[in-house]
């Protein structure tokens, strides 16, 4: 049978594993589909690529899409998102000189209360806390903003907030260039190891069903390659589900330690798969259930909740119209195509509610 190559590009992160294991494990290939995969050195190389067609598909941040229908940012091209790829898989961490403030404050590091968390970090920040994400409109950014906000500190005014790629984020903490960050693993975890962070929180703390990231095409693409997109849901929707089975995540680590894909120790990456972290150059260790999550086929209608959550909050901070801002994010999440690939009944967008999971309760603490 003849393949049909799609190029696909890719952050190196563990949350780009349904791609990788897509092509690896054989299910692009059962579908028809031959992925030719390509890492990119940061988001905004990876949104370029995509608009310019250097590569037909990527692991892209959820909220990027969303925030250029609603014409933030640089726009070269309208995207789409096909399906959410991942849940969740960040982290906050912090320097060791604000982790032992922190701590100097009476707070035990947890790593699960986002309220007594956070407002032990402001009570630690003996100035404007400098925030590391790895792109202005990503959910790294927006669930900062979020909690800092819930608990009184208004973000992003009240925070200096730099965009750093994924894989220079624990340089930038060793450099002095930011006191805290949030940020995919493994990149969390490469901080810790290199002894110049602690980890603070996982993200999913703050809002336990974050879609962090989607499968993103552009629309005039998706328009006109129907069928390969299908294709394409499918062998990723199958890679998830075969990533949520513990007993494939040893196969998992191995395939993305690979030099051709993340190039890092397994063990590193098997903290994400595992949840099981070590959040401190001590060696202290914490455990996270359902960390990172690749088998989001349980979320129903929730997409569309999802993107009015996004749309509401990027929409409020710059001051939009809310409704019309809702409106063309419910454009860009092509459940459509999604539910034609999975064979799934429509959703009445008449009845889609607030977004799956939980958020953290701020009046803890």
């Amino acid at each position: 049978m003849m393949l049909k190559t799609v190029r696909v590009g890719y952050v190196p992160l563990v949350d780009a594993a349904p791609y990788v294991i897509a092509h690896e494990i054989g299910f692009a290939e059962e579908e028809g589909l031959r992925l030719d995969l390509c890492a990119a050195p940061s988001w905004s190389a990876l949104r370029d690529w995509l608009a310019v067609g250097q590569v037909e598909a990527a692991h892209m941040l959820s909220v990027l899409p969303v925030a250029l229908a609603l014409g933030l940012g640089r726009a070269p091209a309208a995207l789409s998102a096909l399906m959410v790829t991942s849940r969740n898989g960040t982290v906050i961490g912090v320097s060791r000189a604000l982790a032992t403030r922190v701590q100097a404050g009476g707070q035990s590091l947890e790593f699960c209360d986002a309220a007594a968390m956070g407002q032990a970090l402001q009570r630690a920040a003996n100035s404007r806390l400098r925030i590391g994400v790895p792109f202005p409109y990503s959910m790294h950014a927006e669930l900062l903003y979020y909690w800092l906000n819930a608990l009184g500190m208004p973000a992003p005014g009240g925070v200096d907030v730099r965009t750093i790629p994924p894989a220079r984020m624990s340089d930038a903490l060793a450099q002095g260039e930011i006191d805290a960050f949030c940020v995919g693993e493994p990149w969390g975890s490469i901080a810790v190891d290199r002894g110049v962070g602690h980890l603070l929180l996982p993200g999913r703390s703050i809002w336990s069903a974050a879609p962090e990231k989607v499968l993103a095409v552009r629309q005039d693409w998706a328009n006109d390659n129907a069928d390969v997109a299908r294709r394409l849901i499918r062998a990723l929707t199958r890679a998830g589900r075969w990533l949520a089975e513990a007993h494939n995540r040893n196969s998992a680590t191995e395939v993305l330690s690979r030099p051709d894909y993340l190039g890092l120790d397994p063990e590193v990456l098997d903290r994400a798969l595992s949840g099981d972290f070590v959040v401190s150059t001590s060696g202290a260790q914490r455990h996270c259930a359902g960390f990172v999550q690749f088998d989001t086929t349980d979320m129903g209608g929730s997409w569309q909740g999802a993107s009015r959550w996004i749309a509401q909050q990027l929409a409020q901070r710059v001051g939009l119209d809310v409704v019309e801002a809702e409106a063309r994010a419910a454009q860009v999440f092509r459940e459509d195509l999604y539910r034609q690939a999975l064979d799934l009944p429509a959703v009445d967008p008449a009845h889609v509610g607030a977004p799956d999971g939980q958020f953290f309760d701020h009046g803890a603490g």
